[in-house]
């Protein structure tokens, strides 16, 4: 068979260009609800109650993914996402933007973004096969080019607030969504699918409930969701609440996009090297490195070191974070038929947003309750405490078989 790499080529320029867009809205969001209330706790609040809706339609998201096709769903997730990302620098600027109004619109726009990124994800062993790649080098380059776009879209979004103005930012945004839509579109790949399945003939709430039976009854998948709930629920307020406090007490948005981007360069290192950790050491292993490395470098950022420290503190968090999203996306490809893939993702999907939701609120409020650096030390050691109860579970080991 002749090898073919365009679709792969074309599935990660779509994935670049749409995780540009989705990590400006990580910084932007927050910062204009500090622009508009000048609380950390407010801005804890949009970002909690604008992920609700979502919760509710990611898993269905998974089953229309399954239902219709990983590369249609990538391509329209996208587009929908770019119009209704548009909604808000143009109410802002006809009728002004008041903090009601910001939950109306970032909600709207987070029902639709997981989609394309779960599309994609769900498409990775399609295009990965005729491009001649095993699943651990797709993985490793799918996640290095998310991480890239991590790394650009904080920096390009604090370089927009400075120049344009925060609600301009989106437009932006809009732009590098309907791009990921448009290299979408060029994808020709033939999607995997099993034959027989019998869950495609079950009413539509049986089939969507498909993904948790599956994840709970693949042991291994299950050991790299945990870990992924912890990550999920206690690391990322630091990067959404706690890290823009600190930063906009400073009135210093370069410094917090050059601090976000430092740790994204470094994950991408990380994700670019799991094929060749994968060499020398098990699976097990590298998610036992990455869930106490981030909390090993957490510890001293939480003091608020100078910002040469804080860079320091970044590099390592990301190297020991960048080859878990690989690990989690391979073990599930390998694990779980194609026809559930989307599903199972669509659960991932839900717990990066359902994270942050439990505690966002909670972290904002100890934020203006306690201070920041009280509150950075409490999660740095409750990441910490968790990443070794994860690292000795017995179950861990299954993640090798």
């Amino acid at each position: 068979m002749q090898r073919r790499v365009a679709p792969f080529v074309l599935t990660q320029l779509a994935s670049l260009t749409s995780i540009t867009s989705g990590s400006m809205v990580f910084i932007a969001i927050p910062w204009i609800a500090l622009e508009i209330s000048g609380s950390a706790a407010s801005a804890g609040l949009v970002v909690a109650l604008t992920a609700i809706p979502g919760l509710i339609v990611i898993p269905v998201i998974g089953s229309v993914i399954d239902k219709f096709g990983r590369r249609r769903v990538a391509i329209w997730g996208e587009w929908i996402t770019a119009t209704l990302t548009l909604l808000l620098p143009l109410v802002a600027n006809l009728w002004g933007l008041s903090l009601i109004g910001l939950i109306i619109l970032a909600t709207l726009k987070n029902v639709v973004s997981p989609s394309g990124s779960t599309a994609r994800k769900s498409l990775v062993p399609d295009v990965a096969k005729p491009a001649g790649m095993t699943l651990d080098r797709a993985n490793s380059i799918h996640e290095a080019v998310f991480a890239t776009g991590f790394a650009l879209g904080p920096a390009l979004a604090t370089f927009c607030i400075a120049l344009i103005g925060s609600a301009n930012t989106f437009f932006v945004v809009a732009f590098f969504g309907a791009l990921s839509g448009l290299f979408a579109i060029l994808i020709r790949v033939t999607e995997q699918h099993e034959e027989n399945d019998q869950t495609e003939k079950e009413p539509f709430i049986r089939y969507a409930m498909q993904g948790f039976k599956i994840l709970f009854a693949t042991p291994s998948v299950l050991v790299m969701m945990s870990a992924i709930v912890i990550l999920a629920v206690v690391y990322l307020p630091t990067e959404m609440v706690v890290l823009p406090a600190y930063y906009n007490s400073l009135a210093d948005p370069e410094g917090l996009g050059l601090l976000i981007s430092a740790m994204a360069a470094a994950s991408i290192l990380g994700a670019l090297f799991f094929e060749q950790i994968h060499k020398y050491v098990s699976y097990s292993t590298i998610l036992r490195i990455g869930i106490l490395g981030v909390p090993l470098a957490m510890l001293p950022m939480s003091q608020l070191p100078p910002q040469w420290a804080m860079l320091t503190g970044a590099l390592v968090l990301g190297l020991a974070w960048g080859p878990l999203l690989p690990l989690l996306n391979t073990v599930i490809q390998k694990k779980i038929p194609a026809n559930k893939r989307g599903r199972v993702f669509a659960l991932e999907m839900t717990i990066w947003n359902a994270g942050p939701l439990i505690s966002m609120v909670a972290v904002g409020t100890a934020v203006d309750g306690i201070g920041i650096r009280p509150t950075y030390t409490i999660l740095a050691t409750t990441v910490m405490i968790a990443g070794v109860i994860v690292s000795f579970n017995r179950h861990i080991k299954k993640l090798d078989a």
